[in-house]
């Protein structure tokens, strides 16, 4: 058994190894880069553009590389890697369409504030511009859905390049930072000398808050009766949670938490109301529309949050807390902005916060609401629902797994019936709601956290879009543990459809798709099929005993739609209950 300290030495072996100065390629130079920003796992797949690269990779047992089977599969992987880890997720890719099939990745990355370096092969410098094989301006291409960009042309630039990606990408307001080096720049050699300081003109984000208006905060804590917490992902990006629930435990505010803020505080407290928005809960929905008081905690007041805007909040001074100022005041007017890193601001205000005490009728009436109006749903003996599915998931991994999803109804029932107490444990395409995320992101889960439970939810539609995955998982036994909801249909179109558009179905059928087990099988996964309750929790009791990947196909009803849900155009409180209702 290796013990934690020759861990430790070998690190800094591999660390000292690779500060050594000599003259090396930009290959080279990249990869001793990539390791002295203490990168663990590389997603990517290789191309012409990106061979010296690959070359360079070559018998380098330090670095770790993973080959999917997609550059799709890579980006999301290397996203969820970031989103679990903290750390950067970084892929590669070669020119032209290697690059492009990145794209979707990088705007699902940036959307959502993941910090990621992505790193692309382009053809030689004396090619760019002449529409060569494989080329392709990706620099361009991607430039609003970046934070940076560069365009390597200089060998020697590229340590100060590779260091400045990283400090812009797990920065401020984080985000995806590309690379593009053309394949002449990585053939080349230069003096290796590596970069430890950063020094960007333009570019320091603001950290440390105002005092005063921490202040100001605390003060119009004081002064309602009404006080509303809207946690997002920010907290969870900030490292922020403990300093939450300190500020909650201080104040006794209540709490609702985004899709992307989900963790960001226990759901098992009192005060957790739950996910508010299209698909939010009752209370976190009328406690919105009701309060006094709305302090928002490094979330966006995105469309789905607010629904018509027009009605939104209608009684709340806003408090908005975040480290981007161009978020604050871009959607909803502002009261008190509060600009800085949510922990540092809640570090501050915690030293001054008291329980708003003039509250608690407030905090009974949500308490009442949470009672009369729960999460619920008509369950089944004869057919499997999709809801207690996701409850059985919660059930058999005690709430502590990392959950990742692809998008649509089973995205919002597992946001919905899956509670979590810890951040980084979930997963989601929140701001573009990226079909075949899911699958791949649990993959780079699962690489930054061997140890823990990686379940990932996908509808029968998403885990066809990047099912190609399952040979990385068979290969290299990585065990996460694939939940198929699969209700022959795509979920949420269908349920637009029945209740916007009158019962018009189009193009939403998805017969003919492959027998999931017979997919798994093909690849060398494990795979089950459950088609009733008792199926179900043998099958799913028999992957997670399993040591290696496994998928479980959950036959569900087809007809099951998701509610509470808020129609585009109404206000958030406008909510249809459902069939339970």
């Amino acid at each position: 058994m290796v013990t934690q300290s020759a861990t430790l030495r070998s690190k800094e072996e591999i660390i000292e190894k690779a500060k050594k100065p000599e003259i090396i390629t930009g290959s080279e130079i990249l990869l001793r880069s990539l390791v002295l920003e203490g990168v663990d796992c590389v997603f990517g797949y290789p191309g012409g553009a990106v061979l010296y690269i690959y070359d360079a990779m070559h018998g380098y047992s330090d670095f770790n590389h993973v080959l999917t089977r997609h550059e799709q599969g890579a980006i999301h992987a290397a996203d969820g890697y970031a989103r679990a880890s903290g750390k950067v997720g970084v892929c590669i890719a070669t020119s032209g369409p290697g690059a492009t099939n990145l794209v979707t990745g990088i705007a699902t990355a940036y959307m959502d504030s993941v910090p990621m370096v992505v790193i692309t092969g382009n053809v030689a410098t004396s090619f760019i511009g002449t529409d060569a094989f494989q080329e392709a301006d990706i620099t361009g291409i991607t430039m609003p859905i970046t934070k940076h960009s560069y365009l390597v042309r200089n060998v020697e630039d590229l340590p100060r390049i590779i260091h400045e990606a990283f400090h812009i990408a797990n920065t401020g307001r984080k985000g995806p930072v590309l690379i593009d080096i053309p394949k002449d720049v990585s053939a080349k050699t230069a003096m290796f000398k590596p970069v430890t300081e950063v020094s960007i003109r333009g570019y320091n984000p603001t950290v440390n808050p105002k005092k005063s208006q921490v202040e100001k905060m605390i003060k119009a804590i004081a002064e309602s009766s009404r006080p509303l917490i809207l946690a997002g992902g920010g907290v969870v990006y900030s490292g922020g949670h403990e300093e939450l629930y300190k500020f909650v435990t201080k104040t006794d505010i209540p709490v609702t938490t985004t899709l992307l803020g989900l963790g960001a505080f226990p759901s098992g407290n009192d005060l957790w109301l739950g996910m508010p928005g299209m698909h939010g809960t009752y209370t976190s929905n009328k406690a919105l529309q009701n309060a006094d008081l709305i302090i928002n905690i490094g979330a966006r007041f995105d469309d789905r949050v607010t629904m018509k805007l027009d009605g939104f909040a209608p009684f709340a001074k806003i408090v908005h807390i975040d480290i981007d100022p161009a978020e604050i005041g871009k959607n909803v007017p502002t009261e008190i902005p509060i600009v800085g890193d949510v922990k540092s601001v809640l570090e501050i205000a915690n030293e001054l916060a008291v329980r708003a005490d003039g509250a608690d009728e407030w905090r009974a009436q949500l308490q009442t609401w949470k009672i009369e109006q729960p999460l619920r749903y008509n369950d089944s003996e004869v057919e499997l629902k999709p809801q207690w599915v996701v409850e059985l998931l919660h059930e058999t991994t005690n709430g502590d797994a990392i959950v990742t999803t692809d998008v649509g109804q089973h995205q919002m029932w597992a946001a919905q019936y899956y509670k979590f107490n810890k951040p980084r444990s979930w997963v989601t395409s929140g701001g573009l709601g990226t079909m075949g995320f899911g699958f791949p992101s649990a993959i780079g889960a699962q690489m930054a956290n061997p140890d823990r439970t990686v379940v990932s939810i996908n509808g029968d539609g998403g885990m066809q879009m990047c099912a190609q995955e399952l040979a990385i998982c068979a290969i290299n036994n990585i065990p996460v543990k694939v939940a198929i909801i699969n209700n022959q249909v795509l979920g949420m179109v269908r349920q637009w459809q029945e209740i916007i558009y009158d019962n018009r179905y189009s193009h939403i059928d998805l017969a003919g798709s492959p027998d999931f087990v017979k997919l798994a099988d093909a690849y060398g996964v494990k795979g089950f099929r459950a088609t009733n309750k008792e199926e179900a929790r043998a099958a799913w009791e028999a992957a997670l005993a399993h040591p290696g990947p496994a998928v479980v196909e959950f036959v569900v009803r087809k007809g099951e739609n998701v509610y509470p849900m808020v129609i585009a155009g109404s206000t958030i409180d406008e909510m249809v209950m459902g069939d339970a209702e």
